[in-house]
């Protein structure tokens, strides 16, 4: 009788314990408006942090998730982790290489003509390309977003210089190279922005 009094006191309390852990992770737990409410456009990274490549391939996995036309998933990556490869990308984004350093990462964002808005070989609608372009950032959006509640930051670039970037990467010609987004961690706090009122950008009939 003892040993069963035990028992079912050693099992109530593991309960408890684990009752009392869950609650734990869920108060920590960041919300999805949380991740929106925090992430900025981050010119200025905490250079003594890194990233580790399987931080960045869990981000990417989460980038794969986004939709796009038909599943074509035409958005490649393209990942700068060496020294040497992120000083050779920020030779190629003009005046934004002041605004990554300290950053780890730099990643290369492409997407592949001729798949999303396309139907045997020919454009589906006036868009065309137009349409890998938006697959694209979809792609990017769901990166930076999981990039914030992982607790990073991050800048997407246009200021490119896309040939360059495809030599160095070399990246196939079939593929738009769009964006450089640096990833890393804030080395202090961005101002927030100023938008727009939602009547200004939406109707309702």
């Amino acid at each position: 009788m003892l040993k069963i009094k035990l028992l079912l006191t050693a099992t109530v309390a593991a309960l408890l314990v684990g009752c009392c852990n869950n609650e734990k992770s869920s108060s920590n737990a960041v919300s999805f408006d949380d991740v929106i409410a925090s992430r900025r456009s981050v010119r200025s990274y905490d250079s003594t942090k890194t990233i580790s490549e399987a931080q960045v391939r869990e981000l990417l996995t989460s980038a794969q998730q986004a939709p796009s036309w038909a599943n074509q998933q035409p958005t490649k990556y393209y990942v700068a982790q060496s020294a040497a490869m992120i000083d050779s990308v920020k030779n190629y984004i003009g005046g934004n290489r002041r605004n990554v350093e300290g950053a780890p990462i730099l990643i290369v964002s492409t997407f592949e003509r001729g798949k999303s808005g396309f139907f045997n070989g020919n454009p589906a609608n006036d868009l065309g390309d137009l349409w890998g372009a938006y697959d694209n950032g979809l792609a990017n959006c769901y990166l930076i977003l999981k990039a914030r509640a992982m607790g990073f930051d991050t800048l997407i670039m246009g200021m490119r210089d896309s040939d360059a970037l495809r030599r160095l990467f070399s990246i196939p010609e079939n593929e738009a190279v769009t964006a450089v987004i640096s990833l890393g961690y804030r080395s202090g706090e961005p101002r927030v922005p100023q938008h727009k009122n939602l009547d200004d950008i939406v109707k309702f009939f």
